[in-house]
This record gives C-alpha cells, sequence and structure tokens, in this order.
C-alpha cells in the first residue's frame, strides 16, 4: 500500500467501523499484494465489513467466504507473477534480437528505422571522440577532464524528459561523465542488455528501498557485438577497462601498474616484489619527503613477516632502467620521430575542429535569431523586443567565442608551423637529449615508459649488495639488468682493511700527525672524503688496538725512571729540564720527555741531592 493514499483511507475507513461494504469490479484486483489483500480481508472480518465484487457477496468473518478470498487473492498473486514473467521473456527476447530501444547516451542515436546511428552532429561525434583519443594519449580520466579544461573545450549532454527532451545541452566535463563513457560499450558498437540489476532491501525506517547496482561482463543477459556503428573497436574497449582497472588506486589489482603520476619515482606501478609478487610501492622519506624509495612490506603488514621485502633507493633503479631504454630506443629514433609529428598534428587537427564546429553552432543561433527577428511583425513591440534582445544575446556569444578561439590559437606549445615541426624531429632523434631535458615532466618519462615496459620483477637476496632486475617489454620479449646497491651507512663510515693496514706500517714509526700527512700525500681520504688528521689516525689506533711507536733509545730514560734513579720526585726532575741541568729530548707537545744522563753529570747530581734540605726526597714504597 506504499504509496496509494486511497487504499490507505480504505483501510482507515473499515478499520474505525464506517463502512458496511466493499464494492470492487473483480475483489483480487483490490490489492496489490498478498499481505495487503490478507491485512483487508482480516479487517472486514473484525468489522463485519462485506466485500462486493461481480461474482457475488461475501463475509470475511464466514469461514467458507474467507477461505475463497484468500484463494482469489492467491491465484491473483499467481496471476501477477505470470503476467510479469511474460513481459519480461518478450522484452528479453527482442533484447536478443537487439530491437529493444532504451534512451541512448550522448553521441549515438536512432534514425527513422531505429536503427542506431552516430549523431548526425559534427560537433558531438567529435567532441566524443576526442575523449577517446585523449584517454588513449594520457591514460588517465582525471587527465582528459583537465585537458578539456585546459584547452576551453565543451562537452554535451541530451536531456530526457520535460520540456528540454531530447535536447543537448553543453557544458563542463566532468570525472564522472568520462568514466560513463569509457564504460558504456554502446560506444564500442556493442548492443548490451542487462548491465544493472535491482535489489530491494528494508531500511531502518521500515520502508522498501531499491538499489541499483552494475554486474560483471559475463553476467550480462544479452551483449551483442558489431551491432551499430561505433566510436572505438571491442579491443579498445575491453583495452579501456583494463586501464581504467588499473588506475583504481583502492583496487584488489596489486600487480597492476595504474596511471603515470607526478611523483619523483619514475618506475611507480611498474615494479613487482621477486619475494612475494607484489607490486612495490613508493614512499618518499628524508627532510620534507625528498628522497623517494621503492619498498614492498606486504608480508610484514599481514604478519607475515618480521621485515620488508625490499627496500631499494628509486634513483639507483631508475638510472639502471633509463640505460636500458636508452639501449633499446637506439634503432628505432628516427621512426618515433615521424609518428610523433604525426600524432600531434592529428591532436591538433581534433581541437582545432571542435572549435570550428563551436564557433559554427554559436553563428547558426545567431543566424535564427536574427531571421526570427526579421519574421516578427515590427508593429508588436512586445515580441520584437524580446527577439532583439535575444538576437543581440547571440551576437555577443558569437564574439565571445570567437575571441576566446583567437586566444587558444596564440597560446605557445602548438605544432602548427613548419619550424615547429623541424624542432619536434631534432629532439625526438636525439632521444637521449629529450629524456634529460629539464622541460620534460616526469610524468611524461613514465607514459614513454608504459609505452615500451610491461612490468618488472626485483630480485634481491638478503645480505647482498646487488638487485637483479627482470624486465619484460610490451613485445614480449625479456631482459635482466644488474644493478649494484650501496653499503649501508655504518659500512661506508668503516676505514677500509688497506687504509687500517697502512696506519698500522706507518704507526710504527711515526707520530699521528706524521702519519696523517703521509695518508694525505698517498691520496688516500676518509669515509667523508677528508684529508686524514691526527685525530682520525688516533681513533684508528684505538679502534683496531694498534699501539704508539716506540721511538726511545736503549739509553734514554724517562722522567720517572730518573726520579727513582737519584732518588726524587718528577717535580724535581722537570726543574732540571727547565733549567738546563739535564738534556731532554721530546718529539711534539704532549709527548713524553726523554733524557739521557752522562757519567760525569751523575756524580754532580748525587752529590747536589745529598747536601741540598730543600730538594723533596722520594717517599719508598
Amino acid at each position: 500500500s506504499t504509496g496509494r493514499e486511497d487504499f490507505q483511507s480504505l483501510i482507515t475507513d473499515v478499520s474505525m467501523g464506517e463502512v458496511g461494504a466493499v464494492f470492487a469490479l473483480e475483489a483480487s484486483r483490490l490489492a496489490r499484494s498478498s499481505l495487503d489483500w490478507h491485512r483487508l480481508m482480516e479487517l472486514c472480518a473484525l468489522s463485519e465489513t462485506l466485500v462486493v465484487d461481480e461474482d457475488g457477496c461475501y463475509d470475511p468473518g464466514d469461514f467458507n467466504d474467507g477461505l475463497l478470498l484468500g484463494l482469489k487473492g492467491t491465484l491473483a498473486q499467481a496471476e501477477l507473477h505470470f503476467l510479469h514473467a511474460r513481459l519480461q521473456g518478450g522484452k528479453l527476447n527482442k533484447a536478443k534480437r537487439g530491437e529493444l530501444r532504451f534512451p541512448l547516451p550522448v553521441g549515438l542515436s536512432y534514425d527513422t528505422q531505429g536503427t542506431v546511428v552516430l549523431d548526425p552532429d559534427e560537433e558531438v561525434r567529435e567532441a566524443v571522440g576526442l575523449v577517446f583519443q585523449l584517454f588513449r594519449e594520457t591514460g588517465s580520466a582525471y587527465a582528459v577532464v583537465h585537458r578539456f579544461a585546459a584547452l576551453g573545450l565543451r562537452f554535451p549532454k541530451r536531456a530526457y524528459g520535460g520540456v528540454w527532451d531530447g535536447k543537448l545541452v553543453w557544458g563542463r566535463l566532468s570525472h564522472e561523465r568520462v568514466l560513463g563513457i569509457l564504460r558504456n560499450p554502446s560506444y564500442a558498437g556493442a548492443y548490451v542488455y542487462g548491465r544493472y540489476q535491482s535489489r530491494r532491501s528494508v531500511t531502518s525506517t521500515g520502508e522498501i528501498a531499491v538499489r541499483i547496482r552494475a554486474r560483471s561482463m559475463d553476467s550480462w543477459r544479452v551483449l551483442l557485438k558489431e551491432h551499430h556503428e561505433g566510436y572505438i573497436t571491442w579491443q579498445d574497449y575491453e583495452k579501456n577497462q583494463e586501464l581504467v582497472a588499473k588506475n583504481r588506486t583502492n583496487g584488489e589489482a596489486a600487480v597492476l601498474s595504474g596511471a603515470a603520476r607526478e611523483g619523483l619515482a619514475l618506475l611507480q606501478g611498474l615494479l613487482l616484489c621477486g619475494t612475494c609478487g607484489r607490486k612495490l610501492s613508493v614512499r618518499y622519506k628524508g627532510n620534507g619527503g625528498t628522497y623517494p624509495m621503492y619498498e614492498c612490506n606486504w608480508l610484514r603488514r599481514e604478519g607475515l613477516a618480521k621485515r620488508s621485502c625490499m627496500s631499494i633507493r628509486c634513483d639507483l633503479i631508475d638510472e639502471s632502467l633509463t640505460a636500458q631504454v636508452l639501449a633499446a630506443l637506439k634503432p628505432a629514433q628516427l621512426e618515433l620521430a615521424v609518428e610523433a609529428v604525426r600524432e600531434l598534428e592529428k591532436r591538433e587537427q581534433a581541437i582545432h575542429l571542435q572549435w570550428q564546429r563551436r564557433l559554427e553552432r554559436a553563428q547558426y543561433e545567431a543566424a535564427l535569431s536574427e531571421r526570427r527577428y526579421q519574421e516578427v511583425d515590427p508593429s508588436n513591440r512586445l515580441v520584437a523586443a524580446t527577439l532583439e534582445r535575444r538576437w543581440n544575446e547571440a551576437l555577443q556569444r558569437y564574439a565571445d567565442v570567437e575571441r576566446q578561439y583567437e586566444e587558444f590559437k596564440s597560446q605557445e606549445g602548438r605544432v602548427a608551423t613548419a619550424e615547429q615541426k623541424a624542432k619536434v624531429l631534432a629532439l625526438a632523434e636525439d632521444f637521449p637529449r629529450l629524456w634529460a631535458a629539464p622541460t620534460t615532466q616526469p610524468k611524461d618519462r613514465k607514459r614513454m615508459l608504459r609505452l615500451l615496459i610491461k612490468d618488472i620483477t626485483v630480485d634481491r637476496e638478503p645480505g647482498q649488495k646487488q638487485a637483479v632486475l627482470h624486465i619484460r617489454w610490451q613485445g614480449g620479449a625479456c631482459s635482466d639488468a644488474d644493478v649494484e646497491l650501496p653499503a649501508n651507512i655504518a659500512e661506508r663510515m668503516r676505514y677500509s682493511p688497506e687504509v687500517v693496514n697502512r696506519v698500522r706500517d706507518l704507526a710504527r714509526h711515526l707520530l699521528d700527525d706524521q702519519v696523517a700527512s703521509q695518508l694525505t700525500q698517498d691520496g688516500r681520504r676518509s669515509a667523508l672524503g677528508k684529508p686524514f688528521t691526527a685525530s682520525m689516525v688516533k681513533w684508528i689506533r684505538y679502534r683496531y688496538q694498534i699501539p704508539k711507536p716506540d721511538l726511545k733509545s736503549s739509553e734514554e730514560l724517562t722522567v720517572s725512571q730518573v726520579a727513582e734513579h737519584f732518588g726524587v720526585s718528577r717535580s724535581v726532575v722537570y726543574y732540571w729540564i727547565n733549567r738546563g741541568v739535564l738534556q731532554a729530548r721530546r718529539i711534539s707537545r704532549g709527548l713524553p720527555y726523554w733524557i739521557t744522563v752522562p757519567a760525569a753529570k751523575e756524580g754532580e747530581l748525587r752529590h747536589w741531592v745529598q747536601r741540598s734540605k730543600r730538594i723533596p726526597k722520594s717517599k719508598e714504597p
């Protein structure tokens, strides 16, 4: 009874006891469902209301009459089911023949014989064709929308119902419209019935809601290929569906490459992990996220492993792959140049045709407004003023479109002159220079790679500083490339065995600063590329337990030995050295003194110590 106010009023009156009998041409047709029918019969029985139809008069409170009314309701429900099945069967049979008509998307229409044909409006056809062309070039629905907006182009849509039924409305192209065009098989010349399925469910408020969801291609009820002329082939349609699925960032297809994006990672979406087979993701690290890394942490994220499968700097793999691509493209550079010029010319022609069609339409609307104004009775000033205003508005729109077209033609970067074509040919012939040019965006490089490479599997053994790239090209060929990975920071900061052995040899007879000078003369540098210093040599001796050089002769004594020999304190020995009483040798500041005591000097010093009362004597242990 949802939406049937009269039936609800009937039930209300019966339940209130205000009705003596319910008259109907056929009692079983009164309700549209068995639930509503049996509820009405129950209320009639409680309020002692009769039910009268063309077959007789029934008392729902009587068992036999109630049983007969219930049977009539059941038969009516079954009859509705059979009618629905027959209607749907006839509809399906007509669809299997490709004769069932339904609203067509913009760009397609029916002719007088009911055959599906391309839209007779050239501007509409060229706008739809440009959507497929730009998607083939850019590989992204968002890029198609941005290109339309950048070029100032419009896109049509056809209105259904109301006063605008069947008319074209021109406006901005949206992302949803592009996806709808790409997913519609009618543009590929196919007749499809049963793309969507409706499901009924009960909402939280108790109402029945109908939801429509798309069905997979293998569950379509009818699919007739080459049914009519299309804008693309069926193979192109399948490629578009595959590319749209790849572009999903939240999809389950983790091994798909996706569309080229603006990041610095050149191989984003093309790398597969050789350990788990999943797609390598890109993570930007460092200060401000300026250092991209390829990594795979799917096993660790799922709790299947304790560490990530791999993490590799982007620049290492990108440089190796770039060398492979440039080597592979050398024989075909001239052919690429010619094809690039061809594609640019076709794109330029398609865009200019869209603007010309837009100018023609604006000119036609202005001419139509002028004819209507000329045909009106001049004495009817009320109508003539309105038509004159519309004529002026149409002329203004034509002038605006013409001005926008002139601004579009004056923009830079259009391939129109012979000089510009020669520059494109020169750049394409010298492909490495074009690839490394600062004006070439990372997104453009990624698009070039996707035309050549299908995917790349990265293998890296744990603990090894080498990765192997298994490249699978679009043509089916495969090749491998080895990438040397740099050591980690600890290994790079560690001094090499050659440097340590050299320090060990020099430290036998040289001091730390002398060893540092010799290493610098040998052309050696530290781990950070700096010249060696005495502190560096000292750290190396401490780290690798290299002893200090022993440059003292056998006749020389230390300060402690001289103090013990004469029985005085160390301060007395230093006093003798400072006063020149003893001759001491010192290699550099901070190193100990080495003292030589002649035999004649020894007696003099002993006599001095014995008769002096101010010289402190050393304490006996």
